[in-house]
């Protein structure tokens, strides 16, 4: 598995956490910034990495600011992403399981490390179930084509 990781300046001691975790777990990685004290724009680092995933260099992306709600609604203007913004176990597992989230959305002033990390931990192994989901998820595909 491969993952991108990006925030903006609302996300990077989270994102710095999650990097950590993904060493930890030898996940390979890209962490793609930001890295400056200033304020920055989601959509700068939320579409691009959005992007990589789109195009296939990566599996996953995980995007972090403020909220999450910036870099969720900048990943999903990509047309194959499903960008989800989750802050509960319940929804890391259910957004693999039920929509094959492709993206995972945080918000640093949100949630904490400790439960940032549950969730990624959670998003990151738990497989997509397909079954009577992929037509859900394939009318999201069909209208992204039209």
């Amino acid at each position: 598995m491969k993952i991108i990781l990006a925030s903006d300046h609302g996300g990077t001691n989270l994102r710095k956490e999650i990097a950590s975790l993904l060493d930890e777990l030898e996940i390979q990685y890209e962490d793609i910034g930001c890295d400056c004290a200033g304020s920055v724009d989601y959509p700068d680092y939320g579409i691009p990495a959005a992007e990589r995933v789109a195009n296939g260099e990566f599996d996953k992306g995980i995007l972090i600011c403020g909220t999450g709600i910036g870099m969720s609604i900048s990943a999903n203007k990509v047309k194959g992403i499903r960008a989800a913004l989750v802050h509960d176990l319940f929804s890391a597992k259910a957004t693999r399981e039920h929509n094959d989230s492709n993206v995972l959305c945080m918000g640093e002033r949100v949630i904490g490390p400790g439960l940032a990390i549950e969730i990624v931990r959670t998003w990151v192994s738990t497989e997509y179930e397909g079954g009577r989901h992929a037509n859900r998820v394939g009318k999201i595909a069909e209208y992204e084509n039209k």
